[in-house]
């Protein structure tokens, strides 16, 4: 056991879907052609004035509310005039002594289903730098602007993540939040969510704080947990041999899943903010957050409630069901026209995900209605089919006819289960005379031996001899 304990401190980067960025009428469409997507204001002409995009203010507050944060009233830009090379003006505007939100929290759940509360600092508003490639050419690094200037929030926790499992968890939370919120894409290999961890450990015992070391370059949320371990590690490694912590930022290596250094850790007072003279504060309403609140989604934690209890399904049903919102408004609608709401389940995390995985679609493209997968669980609870004729057969033709009912091409397809005794007797008859020394094994006391005849039944039925009636007559005739 450790006679250390981490102290982490995470910083979530979250690019807004505007249309626009946040202080000009650029488009923010990804993957343009480089420097296309720039203008006199995103360039810091002389002359330019910014000017707020309202849609943005909406997507934060947003946020803030799904986070249980205090929304500010009053909020002031900020200058933040610190050299990037890869944003044009020379300074950045941000939001720093009256962000948009402060306090709220994230509840994460653990593996071992423990649930934590992790603080929030606040959330702010500020815009985006743009992007410096260093390996398109051999001497110079090339600068692409298209990106500068995007709307950005930043999410700033306190320093109550202990693990990179909790880093792992809390980052896992905010992507799904913003992909219901339909804030931003999450998608973290693309820049448009992007983790920073300020890592430090100390001795159990104190209470002081020890030397803050900042990680970024984590492109991945599983690159986040191993940035953090890592680091973690190096820290304890690094006092224990004597070293001291220096204050610094570090890259982190995906491939050999290490950090190292990038540069020294700049003090508050290298930022030199100053109040931003070209933009008015913006005044937030409590009716203007009411007509916000009125618009949000049903968020992730309040439907896992609602699955478990309403529903009835278990925990681990609704946390597959609520990861993705579009999967989980269609659970609902199936719901509304079938009870049997475990099996409504397992249709949309096995048979569905599974198509739609295999063909690289979202459930919106999905070809089949929710009226229809109500009718496929109709007709196993009726026992017009079995589940595998219904997986196995019915599923993929529906797929290949979108436009039948399943009840029509169970009648095309004479998928209808066979209850005729005769036709079952007959089968099991067969099998019976191909099987004489399992026949004798079960009659000496291996019953477990029923299923094995069963399945020879059905498999030489092709599933259509009827489940139930074919066990009860395997068995009368087996305890002859």
């Amino acid at each position: 056991m450790s006679e250390f304990e981490a102290v982490i401190g995470l910083e979530i980067h979250i690019q807004l879907q505007t249309k626009s960025k946040a202080f000009s009428f650029d488009s923010t469409e990804y993957g343009a052609l480089p420097n296309t997507q720039v203008s006199p204001i995103s360039l810091g002409h002389p002359g330019t004035l910014p000017k707020h995009n309202k849609t943005a203010v909406e997507m934060a507050i947003k946020m803030g509310l799904a986070l249980e944060c205090d929304i500010r009233r009053i909020n002031q830009y900020s200058r933040k005039n610190y050299f990037y090379a890869d944003l044009p003006k020379g300074y950045q505007i941000t939001q720093f002594d009256t962000p948009l939100c402060n306090n709220g929290y994230v509840t994460i759940k653990l593996k071992d289903g423990i649930e934590k509360n992790i603080r929030l600092t606040r959330i702010h508003m500020e815009e985006d730098t743009g992007k410096s490639m260093h390996d398109q050419d051999l001497n110079d690094t090339l600068v692409d602007y298209n990106r500068a200037g995007t709307p950005l929030i930043e999410v700033v926790t306190e320093p109550d993540v202990k693990s990179g499992e909790e880093a792992y968890a809390f980052v896992t939370e905010i992507r799904r939040l913003v992909r219901y919120l339909e804030i931003c894409d999450g998608n973290m290999e693309e820049g448009s969510l992007r983790c920073d961890a300020n890592i430090s450990v100390m001795p159990k015992s104190s209470k002081v704080f020890g030397t803050k070391v900042e990680v970024k370059n984590m492109n991945s949320i599983s690159n986040v947990k191993r940035a953090i371990d890592f680091e973690i590690q190096r820290q304890i490694e690094l006092i224990n041999a004597g070293g001291t912590v220096d204050g610094e930022t570090r890259g982190f290596n995906g491939l050999a899943g290490t950090t190292f250094s990038m540069r020294k850790k700049e003090a508050i007072n290298d930022y030199r903010y100053f109040p931003e003279p070209d933009l008015p504060p913006t005044i937030i309403t409590q009716e203007y957050i009411d007509k916000v609140k009125s618009k949000m989604p049903e968020l992730p934690r309040a439907l896992f409630k609602r699955f478990t209890t309403e529903y009835g399904l278990s925990e681990y049903d609704a946390s597959v069901l609520i990861d993705d919102k579009l999967s989980a408004f269609y659970f609902e609608n199936v719901c509304k026209l079938s009870d049997n709401y475990k099996a409504v389940s397992n249709w949309i995390t096995v048979a569905i995900r599974g198509y739609l995985n295999e063909n690289a679609m979202s459930i919106d493209e999905f070809k089949l209605t929710p009226a229809q997968i109500a009718e496929i669980i109709d007709l196993i609870d009726k026992g017009a089919i079995n589940h595998t004729i219904a997986s196995q057969t019915l599923f993929p033709a529906l797929l290949e006819s979108p436009e039948m009912s399943p009840s029509s091409l169970v009648a095309e397809l004479n998928l209808s289960i066979n209850s005729d005794t005769s036709f079952i007797e007959e089968i099991i008859d067969e099998v019976l005379n191909l099987y004489p020394e399992k026949v004798e094994e079960y009659k000496s006391g291996k019953k477990g031996l029923l299923g094995m005849f069963v399945g020879e039944v059905m498999k030489r039925s092709k599933g259509k001899a009827d489940p139930k009636m074919t066990n009860q007559l395997i068995s009368l005739k087996l305890d002859q």
